[in-house]
């Protein structure tokens, strides 16, 4: 990959020392992880979708799930002290973490806000995630986006 194809998500896990593999695929608009599981050829429990939502309490946190589960919102919101959590709406996601729907990375928002990886993720050598752009995934362990995104490892997908 050229120096000025890298993503800000890309330059941030270099600068944390986190080695990963890049990926491109063509796509004008989102797709799903599961679609990009299968352009890529990844298993889909492998291709980590990144979710944002706000809390009864208006704090924002991420959570980080397999495409191929659903965000359990009971076991997020516990996973952060929280009583309740919501998805945000998708006209909120740019303003607020500086990432489009189907580009957005746990990696680089504006603003760093708690962030918990299903702990799925845990048995795994590694997972994929969005490299902040649509058509651009990194290849990850869990440890090495620990390094570059202050996470935590929790159960939170639906059983």
């Amino acid at each position: 990959m050229k120096r000025d194809e890298r993503t800000n998500a890309m330059r941030l896990l270099e600068a944390a020392g986190a080695e990963y593999e890049p990926f491109c695929y063509e796509a004008k608009d989102a797709l799903s992880g599961i679609e990009i599981a299968e352009k890529l050829g990844f298993p889909r429990a492998s291709v980590f979708k990144t979710l944002v939502t706000v809390a009864g309490s208006k704090k924002n946190y991420v959570f980080v799930v397999p495409a191929d589960s659903e965000l359990d919102l009971k076991k997020a919101a516990r996973a952060v002290g929280e009583k309740t959590v919501a998805m945000i709406k998708q006209a909120q996601l740019l303003p607020l973490t500086g990432y489009v729907h189907g580009g957005c990375s746990p990696v680089g928002m504006k603003k760093q806000f708690p962030t918990v990886v299903d702990s799925s993720a845990l048995a795994l050598e590694k997972i994929v995630v969005s490299a902040g752009k649509i058509g651009r995934q990194v290849a990850v362990s869990p440890q090495a986006l620990a390094l570059a995104c202050p996470l935590t490892f929790e159960k939170i997908t639906r059983d």
